[in-house]
């Protein structure tokens, strides 16, 4: 469906990818991460400084900026988006112009808890769409939290993260078996035990 936004996680943010969600008619919202390290350092470089000598023209650009604080189970959680739209600084974020589409930059901020003992998070994004502060942050949240309960799942249920299997294309295979297997346990209704429980019982 056209005018349809597809969020992708930092595997995800290649320039060729972004070229084929533009060519079908959609946007993009594409986590950033180092697997990327020039976009990456740009991104946080713009965020950080208003100006940049010798690399950026003096900037008086306001990040346009959203904040919501919730208060869940007694804990106050803060959620901040910063989107930047500058032409200027989206020329210094990519100078070759390889990023198809490219309309903005966004910083998302997630901070649980009080004082120093607070969780926080903080991740960098690129759009293809006239985002704002106020809108951005949904699309960004959703993706998050589905990618964190994902992540979660597969590391208690098949114990990925101390997969150290990397030769070859195995690493990448053996990500879309335990993808397929997730999906198939989930769809199993009849035992009335928990993924992992599953994963051992049709073992």
């Amino acid at each position: 469906m056209q005018g349809c936004i597809i969020t992708i996680d930092a595997m995800g943010c290649q320039k060729d990818i972004a070229q084929q969600i533009v060519d079908g008619g959609y946007d993009y919202l594409l986590a950033v991460k180092s697997n990327q390290a020039e976009l990456y350092g740009n991104i946080k470089e713009v965020f950080e400084y208003s100006a940049r000598e010798g690399t950026l023209e003096t900037l008086e650009v306001e990040s346009d900026h959203h904040k919501q604080v919730d208060k869940d189970h007694g804990r106050l959680e803060s959620r901040e988006c910063w989107v930047r739209t500058d032409l200027a600084e989206l020329d210094y974020v990519d100078s070759q112009g390889q990023w198809p589409g490219l309309t903005g930059v966004a910083k998302l901020s997630y901070r649980r808890g009080p004082g120093e003992t607070a969780q926080t998070d903080t991740r960098y994004y690129i759009c293809s769409y006239q985002a704002t502060a106020a809108s951005l942050p949904q699309a960004g949240w959703d993706h998050w939290g589905i990618e964190n309960s994902l992540h979660w799942v597969l590391d208690v249920a098949f114990d990925e993260d101390r997969c150290r299997v990397r030769t070859g294309h195995a690493d990448q295979n053996l990500a879309v078996a335990r993808h397929c297997a997730l999906k198939l346990l989930k769809q199993e209704r009849t035992a009335k035990v928990g993924i992992k429980a599953k994963r051992k019982k049709a073992g």
